[in-house]
């Protein structure tokens, strides 16, 4: 086939750019251009898309031999990815910046320029497998990053490759030196990519501005004022700026947020639980919606919040009635479905955005909605 590598300037997508080549695939590779300041986004391990990750991706490309390109996606990241996160925390959500350049930018409008182009498929550096339009979680569950991927359509993901998606990280960089990159020993980037500094309220707080608000435990008591509704999400403990604690000597944690009224609400750990959780803009891999509910395994953020579920479908979204339950669960965050594989390697079902939670008894909820 005819493919186009997305080459960030890392190793994971250098490997697997080289192992298209092997494959014996016609391979050209390109990387992204997602900022409009590229020599600033850089800082040891955090950021992405610099000046420097550009030569390293260029570099990677002439050992393997293949064309390379820069692709200028800037003004396409800021609208899709950058502002809908400074959108969706002033609104009161947790959203996954990751997630969502995967959805817009890397498997829309990347792949969208290379069908355009002739290409037949993306090539990544995603870990996660895919065979026959089935996603799987990767072999190396610690890099594994299906989670952020179960927003691909069907048709996304006939487009797509994921190489190293088999192979447990330490042997991707083994590979990568014994190919003569020289990206092999190169850190993994951290954090936010557009936020280098790792400040996440500084970043907001510039973006949205003050919106003072009033910190509420659970029967409504005043606690203490904020500067804005973006500095908080769900399940947060520290930086709550209480100048006391509870009467009961336990730690409080965010518990809710209400960006009407910029109140934030504070409780305590089992004030967190819940086992109800509601989702639209549901996909679903295989592109056909279930037609009766499903027994699943849901994860609600991209490392750990997993639980046995039974999931129903419901208009363009879902109902997942949680077996288990879970603490920290906010808005805007991306709850995924997972069908357990015998050898661990958990099938992909789908995904939706979280847009509520309650709380009910589990085994009860559980089994009404199976029967």
């Amino acid at each position: 086939m005819r493919v186009l590598a997305a080459m960030s300037g890392g190793v994971d997508s250098a490997v697997a750019a080289a192992r298209a080549v092997d494959a014996g695939h016609e391979v050209v590779g390109v990387h992204l251009a997602l900022s409009a300041n590229p020599g600033t986004l850089r800082t040891g391990s955090r950021g992405c898309c610099s000046k420097e990750d550009a030569g390293d991706a260029r570099r990677a490309a002439d050992v393997l031999g293949i064309p390379f390109y820069v692709w200028d996606f800037a003004d396409r990241f800021k609208e899709d990815v950058i502002d809908d996160f400074v959108a969706a925390y002033a609104a009161g959500e947790t959203p996954n910046p990751c997630l969502r350049c995967n959805e817009k930018i890397k498997f829309s409008a990347l792949a969208d320029r290379a069908a355009a182009l002739g290409f037949d498929a993306v090539v990544t550096g995603h870990y996660a497998r895919l065979a026959d339009g089935v996603l799987r979680r990767a072999v190396d569950a610690d890099k594994d990053q299906s989670y952020v991927l179960a927003v691909l359509t069907a048709e996304q993901l006939a487009r797509a490759m994921f190489p190293v998606g088999d192979t447990p990280k330490p042997r991707i960089r083994e590979e990568a030196a014994e190919r003569g990159l020289a990206v092999a020993n190169k850190p993994d980037s951290h954090d936010i990519c557009f936020i280098p500094s790792g400040d996440t309220r500084a970043f907001l707080g510039a973006k949205i501005g003050i919106r003072p608000g009033a910190l509420v435990d659970s029967d409504g008591t005043v606690l203490g004022e904020h500067e804005g509704v973006h500095g908080f999400t769900v399940g947060q403990r520290k930086g709550l700026g209480l100048s006391h604690t509870a009467a009961d000597g336990k730690p409080r944690y965010v518990t809710g947020i209400d960006p009407e009224s910029g109140t934030v609400k504070v409780g305590s750990v089992e004030d967190l639980q819940v086992d109800v959780v509601t989702a639209d803009r549901a996909i679903w891999t295989s592109g056909v919606r279930p037609s009766a509910p499903i027994e699943c395994v849901v994860q609600v953020r991209a490392h750990g919040g997993t639980a046995p579920a039974v999931v129903e479908p419901d208009g363009e979204g879902f109902v997942a009635r949680l077996r288990e339950p879970l603490t920290g669960v906010a808005k805007g965050q991306a709850i995924v479905l997972y069908l357990p594989d015998a050898d661990g390697g958990d099938t992909v079902v789908g995904s939706g955005t979280i847009n509520g939670t309650d709380r009910a008894e589990v085994g009860a909820r559980a089994t009404d909605a199976s029967a």
